[in-house]
């Protein structure tokens, strides 16, 4: 797979992908692995934000804590999708919202912190929300591919070597994967910018600067949060998502689900229980891409017995913020 842009080149998505491997790596250690100036880095990470609506934030891992993590399939009445997508997307508990369906459905997803907060919004809020009229709920059991795996590292923009030497530095012994009630203000804070100096986070927790720096490193490598990157995949090309409702016999679940995560347009995939026991979101080109897809690698996959794919007619969110309305 290739990347193809008027505006963006190599050495842009090289950024991106050496932010996905280490959202924090500072731009002298990105341009030192690149063979750039850190100054070039600097230049070309304001560009991508500006022009390609980059952003690195930390995201809370709801598979290592062992949190609910849920797909919502919502079935709405004509015109009424825009309404719905953007209140949904002023709750803190949901990560990213797509219309669908040509404009009749939207599909979000949702990480309640607690079992008030998902019976909350799953039996009271969308039940009695107007002109909705079909709920299916379909919970995340294990991911395949996506999370702390980001999309990039399919386009093999980096050498081995280079990915090596931009990872973090290992800690020994990180313990658990759990956040603290003493970690929120930290969390907060880079979530909304994975990239915030120490001494910025210092002010956000009251806290010293080894002490933060501790901490950070000890949520990090346990897996509790991971700094992510959101871009718009459009600037590069691939302004085609559907989301691919998948069903397998019991016995191929692992089997497709791994078989999944190697295919390079897969952003994301996990086994869930619901209507269906795959969600896979694929990434492409174009319709015919999508349908050269569908009856290609994934007709291949033995134990498919059915696929249903529902193309994004518009993105409202995307992990913690909200994309301009179109």
């Amino acid at each position: 797979m290739e990347m193809e842009s008027d505006v963006f080149d190599r050495l842009d998505l090289q950024l991106l992908y050496a932010l996905e491997v280490n959202g924090r790596a500072s731009f002298a250690r990105i341009g030192e692995v690149l063979g750039v100036s850190d100054q070039t880095v600097a230049r070309r990470y304001r560009r991508l934000c500006a022009e390609a609506g980059l952003r690195v934030v930390a995201v809370r891992d709801p598979e290592r804590l062992g949190q609910d993590h849920w797909t919502m399939r919502l079935r709405c009445v004509p015109d009424s999708a825009q309404a719905i997508a953007q209140a949904l997307a002023k709750r803190d508990d949901t990560s990213w919202i797509g219309i669908a369906s040509g404009g009749t459905e939207v599909i979000f997803g949702t990480r309640p912190r607690s079992p008030g907060d998902r019976d909350d919004l799953l039996l009271g809020k969308l039940p009695r929300t107007p002109r909705v009229l079909e709920i299916r709920a379909h919970q995340i059991l294990h991911r395949f591919y996506g999370g702390p795996s980001g999309w990039l590292r399919k386009f093999w923009a980096l050498t081995e070597d280079q990915v090596e030497a931009l990872r973090p530095e290992p800690v020994p012994e990180p313990g658990p994967a759990r956040i603290d009630p003493d970690d929120e203000p930290l969390i907060t804070a880079l979530e909304r910018d994975g990239r915030a100096t120490y001494p910025e986070l210092q002010r956000a927790t009251g806290r010293s600067e080894s002490a933060v720096k501790r901490r950070l490193a000890a949520l990090l490598a346990s897996g509790a949060v991971y700094i992510d990157v959101e871009y718009l995949s459009e600037r590069f090309g691939y302004p085609f998502a559907a989301l691919l409702w998948i069903t397998t016999t019991p016995a191929a679940l692992t089997s497709v689900g791994e078989a999944l995560a190697t295919h390079p347009e897969i952003a994301h995939a996990a086994a869930t229980a619901g209507p269906c026991n795959i969600l896979a979101t694929a990434v492409v080109r174009n319709s015919a891409d999508l349908y050269g897809y569908l009856s290609g690698p994934i007709g291949r996959l033995e134990g498919v017995q059915h696929v249903e794919a529902s193309p994004f007619l518009r993105r409202v969110k995307q992990l913690t913020y909200q994309r301009p309305a179109r």
